[in-house]
C-alpha cells in the first residue's frame, strides 16, 4: 500500500475546466463474476478509499442497499472518472460500471458500447466462472481490448499458477510473454500495474469526424446516450459518451430519436460522486442534466446533437426484452394505490421492467411485471420492501410463450390465465412455442454426472462438454427451456455440485413444445392466481406436488373440501381436506338413540348444503407458502 499513488485520492479536487486530450482518455469496464472483487478493485484504483489494513471499503460502485447486501452490481450503470499521471502526462480514466450477473446482460451490452477496453478479473481461488466467460465473448465481439487480471493472490487458498493456465486455455491468451496481471485489490498489491496496463493497452476513443460545428474550430457535438437515472428534484440524468465535438452548459441539444429539444443545465464527470465541469469533450464520459422531466424520453442508444447541426446517428440498441413475468399484489388490498405508485417510482430508475395492471379473484388488484430474470425480479422485490416498505405477494414466475394460430396469427402469453386451451376440439391453435436458452455450466469433473442428470430432468437437449484445463474443470453446454430454470434450477445446481458449479445462459429463440395449462380447484371452483403452464410430461408430478402443498396450508372448513389439479377437463391429482366435525350430541343426556341420530342427520344435511354454496378462502399466509419459488 505504501507505493499506492496518493494523488488518486485528490482526483476529485481537479479543476473543473481541466482539458484532457482525447488521446489521453481511456474508457474501460470490468468483467467479473459475482464476488470476484470488481467493486474492491474499483474502489482501490479509482478512489483510494481502502486504508493500509484493507478496511474502509466505501463501495462507490454499489450504492443501493440491495447491492451491498447481496454483493452484486445491479442495473444502475454509473461511470467513475479519475485523473492519473503517467510518465509526466495526465490521463483521464473512465470506468463504466458493468453488472456481473446473467440477468443484467442488457446492461452489460449498454456499458460495453461506451468502452474501448475491459479488465477481465478472475478470482485466484475460484477460477474461471460461466458468467465471466459469457461477458468475455460479448466484449471480444465488440472489438474491446482485454486486460486479464488474477485477483486475490494473497489468500491462502489461492492457486495463481493453476488459474492462470486455466485463463490461458479458456480465453485463448498467449502465455509468452504472460500478459496476466497478478494483484490483490484488498491489499493494493499490483494495483499500480493495472493503471499502467489501462493506459498502455486500452486504445483511446476513436474520434468521429462530423465536420465543423457552429463554433468554428470544434467538430459537431455527437453524444451517445447509454444509460439514464431519475432524480426527483432534477429530473432525468443522462449518462453520455461524447463521440465528437464539445458540450457546454447552456447549449441547446436535440434527441435524434424523438426530435425533442432541451437546454443543458448541468454536466460533469463522476469522480466518484458528481463533479460539475464547464464542458464534456470528445472521448469523455459523463452526466448531463437538462429540462427532461420524463424518463421515457431518454431512449437508450439515442444520439444527442446540437440544435441545427445534423449528425449521423449511432447504431441504436434493441429494447430490453422481459424474460420472466410475475404478478405483484399487496397483502392488504387497500394498499394497492400505494403499491402502484411505489412501482412506478422504482421503474423510473429501472426502465427494463414492464408494467401492466392485473386483477385476481383470490388476491384482488395488482400489477403484472416483466423482468430480465429471476435475480432481477428478486432484487426489484427487495427494493420495494427496503425503499418503500411494501408488503407484497409475488406469484410464481412465468415466461412469455408464443401461441401460433392456424390463421398464422401469433400471440405472446405471459399470464397463465390467458393461456389458450390447446386441447380444445375446435383446433384454432396450431402450436405453442416456448423460449429456450443456451446454458453454460462450469463444474469440477467429479460432479459432471450430477449436472448431466439435472439437465436431463429439466428437458435439456444438445448437451456437450469439454475440458477447460488439466485441473479437471469441465464446460458443459446444453439447450434448456427457460421455464425450467426460472424456478429452482439454480438452487439444485448449487446443491448437487456442493456449490462449485457456475451457471450462465443466453437467449436462443423459441421452439415448439407440448405445453398445457394446469388449473387448481378448491371445492370445484378454480383459483386463478394458482394457474400454471406445464409440459405434458410433467403434469402428473407437478399436479400431485401442488395439491399436497395446498392440502397442508389450507385451513379445514366445516365441510369436506376436494383439492384438485386439472388439465382441461381431466383431473390429474386430488387431495381431500376433511371437514371440521362439531360434536352436536355433546349436550344430550339420556333418551333414545334416535334422538342423537336426528341431530347427526341434521348436521350431515347442513354440511351438504354448505359444500354446495360455500366458498373456500385461501388465506394470505397460504399464498406466501404456495407461491414461494424456494419450495417449488
Amino acid at each position: 500500500m505504501e507505493d499506492f499513488p496518493c494523488h488518486l485520492i485528490r482526483c476529485v479536487l481537479s479543476p473543473p475546466n481541466l482539458t484532457i486530450l482525447t488521446s489521453s482518455c481511456r474508457n474501460f469496464s470490468i468483467i467479473a463474476h459475482i464476488d470476484h472483487g470488481k467493486s474492491t478493485l474499483a474502489d482501490r484504483s479509482l478512489t483510494g478509499t481502502i486504508d493500509k489494513k484493507g478496511k474502509g471499503n466505501q463501495q462507490f460502485l454499489d450504492k443501493l442497499k440491495v447491492e451491498r447486501d447481496r454483493g452484486i452490481t445491479d442495473e444502475n450503470l454509473t461511470p467513475h472518472s479519475m485523473i492519473h499521471t503517467y510518465n509526466g502526462q495526465r490521463y483521464l480514466l473512465n470506468l463504466i460500471d458493468t453488472p456481473g450477473h446473467v440477468d443484467f446482460s442488457w446492461e452489460v451490452s449498454r456499458s460495453l458500447a461506451a468502452c474501448q477496453g475491459a479488465l477481465l478479473l478472475v478470482d485466484a481461488t475460484q477460477g474461471v466462472q460461466a458468467q465471466s466467460l459469457s461477458v468475455f465473448h460479448v466484449a471480444k465481439d465488440r472489438g474491446l481490448e482485454i486486460v486479464p487480471i488474477l485477483n486475490k493472490i494473497d489468500l491462502p487458498a489461492a492457486q495463481p499458477n493453476l488459474i492462470a493456465a486455466q485463463m490461458h486455455s479458456t480465453f485463448d491468451i498467449t502465455p509468452d510473454p504472460d500478459p496476466i496481471l497478478r494483484i490483490s485489490a484488498k491489499t493494493g498489491l499490483g494495483v499500480e500495474a493495472v493503471l499502467k496496463a489501462i493506459i498502455e493497452r486500452v486504445p483511446p476513443p476513436q474520434i468521429l469526424s462530423e465536420g465543423k460545428g457552429e463554433r468554428g474550430g470544434e467538430g459537431r457535438f455527437k453524444g451517445f446516450l447509454f444509460d439514464s437515472s431519475y432524480d426527483r428534484y432534477r429530473g432525468v440524468i443522462s449518462l453520455v459518451s461524447v463521440q465528437s465535438g464539445v458540450l457546454r452548459k447552456g447549449d441547446k441539444i436535440q434527441s435524434h430519436h424523438t426530435r425533442k429539444r432541451y437546454d443543458v443545465i448541468d454536466l460533469g464527470i463522476m469522480s466518484p460522486e458528481e463533479v460539475s465541469t464547464e464542458s464534456l469533450r470528445e472521448g469523455q464520459v459523463g452526466y448531463v442534466t437538462c429540462n427532461m422531466k420524463e424518463s421515457s424520453e431518454a431512449h437508450i442508444g439515442d444520439t444527442l446533437h446540437r440544435v441545427g447541426e445534423l449528425v449521423d446517428p449511432m447504431p441504436g440498441f434493441k429494447p430490453s426484452k422481459a424474460m420472466v413475468y410475475a404478478g405483484v399484489f399487496p397483502v392488504d388490498s387497500n394498499d394497492f394505490p400505494k403499491l402502484e405508485e411505489s412501482i412506478k417510482r422504482l421503474t423510473l430508475t429501472d426502465r427494463s421492467v414492464t408494467i401492466s395492471r392485473e386483477s385476481s379473484t383470490a388476491l384482488g388488484q395488482g400489477c403484472r411485471l416483466g423482468f430480465l430474470g429471476t435475480l432481477h425480479m428478486d432484487v426489484f422485490r427487495q427494493r420495494l420492501e427496503d425503499e418503500y416498505d411494501a408488503s407484497i405477494i409475488v406469484t410464481a414466475p412465468t415466461v412469455p410463450y408464443k401461441v401460433v394460430y392456424k390463421d398464422k396469427k401469433e400471440k405472446f402469453v405471459s399470464n397463465p390465465t390467458d393461456f389458450p386451451d390447446v386441447l380444445d376440439s375446435s383446433g384454432k391453435v396450431k402450436e405453442v412455442q416456448e423460449p429456450i436458452v443456451t446454458a453454460s455450466i462450469i463444474v469440477p469433473e467429479e460432479y459432471l454426472g450430477e449436472m448431466m442428470d439435472l439437465c436431463f430432468t429439466h428437458r435439456a437437449t444438445a448437451m456437450d462438454h469439454r475440458y477447460l484445463d488439466s485441473s479437471g474443470r469441465i464446460l458443459l453446454t446444453a439447450v434448456l427451456p427457460l421455464s425450467e430454470i426460472v424456478t429452482d434450477f439454480f438452487d439444485k445446481l448449487k446443491s448437487r455440485s456442493s456449490g462449485f458449479a457456475s451457471f450462465d445462459y443466453e437467449d436462443a429463440g423459441y421452439q415448439a413444445s407440448n405445453l398445457v395449462k394446469m388449473s387448481f380447484l378448491l371445492n370445484s371452483k378454480p383459483v386463478d392466481a394458482l394457474a400454471l403452464i406445464v409440459h405434458r410430461s410433467a403434469e402428473q408430478e407437478v399436479g400431485r406436488l401442488w395439491v399436497k402443498k395446498l392440502h397442508k396450508v389450507i385451513p379445514r372448513q366445516l365441510f369436506e373440501v376436494p383439492i384438485q389439479a386439472a388439465v382441461g377437463n381431466k383431473i390429474v391429482a386430488r387431495e381431500t381436506l376433511s371437514a371440521v366435525r362439531a360434536d352436536v350430541t355433546a349436550g344430550l343426556y339420556g333418551g333414545h338413540y334416535e334422538r342423537k341420530l336426528k341431530h347427526l342427520n341434521n348436521q350431515k344435511e347442513s354440511k351438504k348444503k354448505m359444500k354446495r354454496i360455500g366458498n373456500v378462502d385461501l388465506p394470505q399466509e397460504a399464498f406466501f407458502d404456495i407461491l414461494s419459488t424456494k419450495n417449488r
